[in-house]
Parts: C-alpha cells; sequence; structure tokens
C-alpha cells in the first residue's frame, strides 16, 4: 500500500442543530452514568473512533476489520445498515477521493474564478472548501449556515477532492508554477467536445454511499465559493451501492460489461510510481509533491445501438465475458489474456480490435491509469435515445503517458468506438493532501 499519513481519529461532534452523535447522559443525583449497552449511544462513539483510526491509511473500511476495496470495486460489501459509518480521512499523504473504492453517488463540478478575483480570493477559497471538507467528512455539520441535508446520516465514505485547471494559474498569475503536464490534451476521433462543459479553473470531486450526504457537501461546497468562483459545469454520477452484491466485485457499467478488471491496485510495487507524483520529480513543480493528474469526460454511450448487438457480438467488442469479466481466451475475470490463442478457425479468440486488448499496459508501452468513474443518466433526449454513459475519471503520475497513450492506440481501431462519443474533458492538476493546519493547494497559493 501506498504509505499515507496517520492522523488521529476525529473524535465525534454535536451539530449545532442536533445531535448526531449524542452523549450518554448520567442519572439523577449526579451518580456515574450506567454501562453502555451493544446499541448505546455511547458504544457507536467507540466504533466511530475505531472506523475512524482505520481510515486514517486513506482507503474507506465499510466496517471494523473489513478489507479495503480498491478503484474498481465497492470499498466492502457491509450490512446496508453500516454503510453511513464508513470514514475517509481529510489529512492524508494522497488527497481521498482517488484510491478509495468507487462510491454510490458522485459529483464533478467545475468552477471558474470570478472577475477580479485572483491568488488571494482563491487562497480565502481554498482555505474555506478545505475545512468544510474536512467537517463533512468527519460527519460533523458545515461550520456556518449547514442545510441539515445530512442530519442523521453518518459520514457514508464521504470524499472531497479538489485540483486546478490550467486556467486557473493565468487567473491567479501563477503562471510558472504551471505544471508542464497540464498542457491540452490532444483531440481524438471520438470527441464531440461542448466547450461549456469542459476544463475550468477548479475542479471537485464529491462522492459518498449515501445520495443526501453527497448533495449535502455539493451544496456546502458551492455556498462555500460565494462571490469568488462561479458553476462552469457539473455532472451528477453514481455507482452500485457497497453491500448490494453478495462479495466485493468489479464494478459494471451501463452496458452490463464488468469495467476496471486490470485496474493498478495499491499493493503493486510500482503502483506510487504509476499514479502519483514523487517528491522530487525533476518535471513537476514542487507543490504537485504525492499529487496526480485527472483526466475527466464525460463519455456518452450509444445504448440503444448497443443493445442491439448479441451477447457474443458484446463480448467480442470487449475481449471478455460479460457474465464474469473473464478474457475471451478462457479462465476467471482474473487469468491473464492470451492474447495468441485462436479457434478451430485459426482465428483469434480475442480480435484484435477489442477494447481490453488494446488497453493493456503491455500493448502501450506499460502506460497505465487508475480509473474511477461514475456512471450517469441524464434523462431522454428529444428524438427518444437515453442521454446516458460514464463520468470517466482517471488517475495517473503523467497524463501524457497514461491516459493519452492509450486513448490514441483506441483511436486507431477500438471496437467500442463506434458505440460511445467523449462530450466534455477536462485536466486537472490535484495536488497531495494536506498536512494538520494545511488547507488544500497552500503550498502553491503561499508560495
Amino acid at each position: 500500500m501506498p504509505d499515507q499519513s496517520l492522523p488521529e481519529a476525529p473524535t465525534p461532534v454535536t451539530r449545532s442543530t442536533g445531535a448526531r452523535a449524542p452523549k450518554t447522559a448520567a442519572p439523577a443525583g449526579g451518580s456515574s452514568p450506567q454501562p453502555a449497552s451493544a446499541d448505546s449511544p455511547a458504544k457507536d462513539l467507540t466504533r466511530r473512533r475505531l472506523l475512524g483510526a482505520a481510515g486514517a491509511s486513506g482507503l474507506v473500511l465499510g466496517t471494523a476489520g473489513a478489507a479495503a476495496g480498491y478503484a474498481a470495486a465497492p470499498a466492502q460489501a457491509t450490512p446496508l445498515s453500516s454503510v453511513g459509518a464508513g470514514q475517509a480521512m481529510f489529512h492524508v499523504k494522497h488527497q481521498p477521493g482517488i484510491t478509495q473504492g468507487l462510491q454510490a453517488r458522485g459529483h464533478l463540478v467545475a468552477f471558474d474564478l470570478a472577475a477580479g478575483a485572483g491568488r488571494k480570493e482563491a487562497a480565502a477559497l481554498l482555505r474555506r472548501w478545505s475545512e468544510t471538507a474536512r467537517r463533512l467528512m468527519a460527519g460533523e455539520a458545515a461550520a456556518h449556515d449547514d442545510t441539515d441535508v445530512a442530519r442523521d446520516a453518518g459520514p457514508s465514505s464521504l470524499t472531497v477532492t479538489f485540483g486546478f485547471g490550467s486556467s486557473f494559474f493565468t487567473r491567479t498569475g501563477l503562471e510558472k508554477q504551471r505544471p508542464v503536464a497540464l498542457d491540452p490534451l490532444p483531440a481524438f476521433s471520438s470527441d464531440h467536445l461542448d466547450a461549456t462543459r469542459s476544463n475550468g479553473d477548479l475542479w471537485v470531486q464529491i462522492g459518498a454511499d449515501d445520495a443526501l450526504v453527497a448533495f449535502h457537501a455539493l451544496r456546502a461546497i458551492q455556498k462555500d465559493a460565494g462571490s469568488a468562483a462561479k458553476v462552469r459545469w457539473q455532472m451528477n454520477g453514481f455507482n452500485r451501492t457497497p453491500g448490494a452484491t453478495a462479495h466485493p466485485m468489479t464494478a459494471r457499467n451501463l452496458m452490463g460489461q464488468m469495467d476496471g478488471t486490470r485496474n493498478p491496485k495499491p499493493e503493486e510495487s510500482d503502483f506510487d510510481q504509476r499514479i502519483f507524483v514523487p517528491a522530487h520529480s525533476g518535471k513537476d513543480p514542487a507543490w504537485m509533491a504525492n499529487g496526480s493528474y485527472a483526466v475527466v469526460r464525460r463519455i456518452r454511450m450509444l445504448l440503444d445501438d448497443w443493445e442491439k448487438l448479441s451477447l457474443k457480438a458484446q463480448e467480442q467488442v470487449i475481449g471478455r465475458r460479460k457474465a464474469d469479466g473473464a478474457a475471451l481466451s478462457g479462465g476467471t475475470e482474473t487469468t491473464e489474456m492470451d492474447l495468441e490463442k485462436t479457434d478451430a478457425n485459426g482465428d483469434l479468440v480475442v480480435p484484435l480490435n477489442a477494447h481490453a486488448r488494446i488497453t493493456r499496459p503491455d500493448q502501450n508501452g506499460g502506460a497505465a491509469m487508475l480509473r474511477r468513474p461514475f456512471s450517469y443518466h441524464d434523462g431522454i433526449d428529444p428524438d427518444g435515445t437515453p442521454d446516458a454513459g460514464l463520468l470517466f475519471v482517471c488517475w495517473q503520475a503523467d497524463p501524457l503517458r497514461g491516459f493519452v497513450t492509450v486513448q490514441r492506440k483506441l483511436d486507431r481501431g477500438d471496437a467500442l468506438s463506434q458505440y460511445i462519443r467523449h462530450e466534455s474533458s477536462g485536466l486537472f492538476a490535484v495536488p497531495g493532501g494536506a498536512a494538520r493546519g494545511e488547507y488544500v493547494g497552500q503550498r502553491l497559493l503561499e508560495a
């Protein structure tokens, strides 16, 4: 696992508008309180502290002693009654929302700084946002004017992640601190990009395992922006809820395919090298140490066309069995794909243009990225086609070596390309996690 800081677990607090975790009251007459029962609030507090400490590694845990998932699978298949108890930590080496398991609800939001707002206003905004994120991720109320939307709920594995777009550096006079990695992405043949829903000065990713908790964080972040920044675009997504399957599984997308089988895993020896900027990279500015670069793409799935295909045809497009995610060459989901295996007619079992073949790191010079998407459904177009697909979010230490390398390969002949359309795009520099007493981006804005 990547090394993470180990902050003290936060002590549960009482909301200003009502206690989320009330204390056990002492009996009349001033005698000592009775021992807590198995279901008492005091027992719940002890459990919350334990969960907080367990989450200090930066991974979301469902229940005490549970095994953490990684990007392509839910964090933990826990009983639904305990989903709210999961807690991610704010003060960690890498910002939350990167290595956590997929979350049931997500909001992706880009902001542009207001006219006249610069470095000073941006620093004040990031300070407000960081404090709000810290409080809400701990299950506390917002510091001011809390809406009570998340009242009665636990943290629900809430994560809030902040990033900077290329234009941010011009707006704040920090051009010399702009990473070269934020150079614009090249155009691709599947691009049908809407500029109004692409890029942005600032980017915020919100994820939680409860829709109300996620919306509560979204409203708090939007309110904190005040007059300093305005929403440029917002996208809302979802994934399967932890506990909905009998055991943790790789997620499925809206095409019904398992999505993320070959994601890099934190326990792999080169995980940090692929996903996070090292402390002394030589090519990235110092403020990006322990950070990562996020590529965000709204990918429309042409579901009406896809669903007309037979099961066999769908599997040929992907290169994997739909039922269990196993490669068409045989075995289970985790069995290594045999790229040379042929059938009785001498044809490759995994077609040359199969999506799973083309995206393999060993077919792209070792290029890899950590995919952590959300599905989306924004209703029906006037012609009756569903506006649905994938809010694609991928993380890498170098987007040119990660996303761009793989997408260029896909551009040259991916069988899936005729069933998808890239409709918006963004690239953001996501700095490392804030240390105690710091806000996210402080090492950039106060350098």
